[in-house]
């Protein structure tokens, strides 16, 4: 494959740099919840431009699927989908910001994986979008297979995983290549359209984000392998055991919402239901609430303030956005898919 000339490399920048604060002393996590009432809102780290995911629309409101896990926490918390504060955050400080206290939750395209889950003083809540990492080219280049980019330019991001895992697939395959660094997602994502690396590559959701904006996006080709498994969850601080439970019991909500049937726009419906665990979860009967510091209703508050999983899903990167995708393993268990709320008892 000819090589592209001119090529900019930003020196010693990598998956270390998502290690770097790991010596950096988390916030005071115990106070998260109280912290969070009395700030009243939710700090959310999220990704500066990712269509479908998070970006602000042309009235400067941000939205898309990483936002509305904040927006279910922010409604758990207090009974309103939109008192959140959206953080923009490059990869490279994405995990420094929630260290330091900066942000409460993040919620980014980011991926569960044992160093970070063990090193950087940081918890994952429910994985809520199970990806992998995919490559993009432009249709004239003529791949059709990640096996022929022997001596590719790959255009990458700093502190993610995506270096790794090129290196973990290309290397026993013995096929060379090129990763070329960028310090932002704006200069990773012009690099490629403006020809600078032959190819991209992320999470595949990503790259029909990417694909999403392009001028034509139908001269951009997401190649067939799925090089990694990529589970997408938000990210807590430690040693906040409540502010974890809030978190992963919002995003269970969601799931359960949708197992049971309740849609944003019939939820009051089930406030009436006779079955015993709809009861304990609309806030009727039981204490669930209590246990998490919140309202009896939060989970109530959750349906009707963001949807069911399938609404989220739907509206932000279904089939019918320009994103277009399908469910595949993000399907609930009860259709094959590895979505599963533990019960509400």
């Amino acid at each position: 494959m000819k090589k592209i000339k001119g090529l900019k490399w930003v020196v010693g920048l990598g998956l270390a740099a998502g290690m770097a604060a790991v010596s950096v002393a988390p916030a005071n996590a115990q106070a998260t919840l109280d912290t969070v009432k009395k700030r009243g809102k939710v700090r959310c780290g999220v990704a500066p431009t990712s269509p479908g995911f998070s970006f602000a629309d042309d009235k400067g409101v941000r939205r898309g699927f990483d936002i509305d896990i904040c927006r279910a926490v922010s409604a758990a918390v207090f009974g309103d989908p939109d008192k959140v504060e959206h953080v923009p955050l490059n990869t490279n400080v994405r995990f420094q910001a929630l260290q330091s206290g900066e942000i409460d939750i993040l919620s980014r395209q980011t991926t569960w994986t044992f160093s970070r889950d063990n090193s950087l003083g940081l918890d994952f809540g429910p994985v809520v979008f199970y990806d992998g990492q995919g490559i993009m080219v432009t249709s004239k280049l003529g791949v059709k297979s990640a096996g022929e980019l022997s001596s590719a330019a790959v255009c990458v991001l700093p502190g993610t995983t995506t270096q790794q895992n090129l290196e973990d697939y290309f290397r026993p395959r013995k096929i060379k290549y090129e990763s070329v660094v960028f310090e932002n997602t704006d200069e990773w994502r012009n690099a490629y359209f403006n020809g600078r690396c032959d190819a991209l590559t992320t999470d595949r959701s990503d790259l029909a984000s990417v694909r999403a904006i392009a001028q034509d996006p139908a001269a951009h080709v997401i190649l067939p392998e799925t090089i990694s498994k990529e589970p997408l969850a938000p990210v807590i601080r430690q040693n906040d055991a409540n502010w974890k439970d809030i978190v992963s019991w919002s995003v269970f909500a969601l799931f359960a919402a949708e197992e049971m049937k309740m849609t944003q726009a019939n939820v009051d419906t089930f406030l009436k239901s006779q079955d015993p665990e709809i009861q304990r979860m609309m806030g009727v009967n039981g204490d669930l609430g209590k246990m998490l510091g919140l309202d009896a209703k939060w989970a109530y508050n959750v349906i009707k303030g963001v949807g069911n999983y399938a609404e989220v899903f739907d509206r932000n990167v279904g089939p019918n956005t320009k994103l277009g995708l399908s469910r595949g393993p993000n399907k609930l268990w009860t259709e094959g898919g590895l979505l599963y709320s533990p019960p509400f008892r």
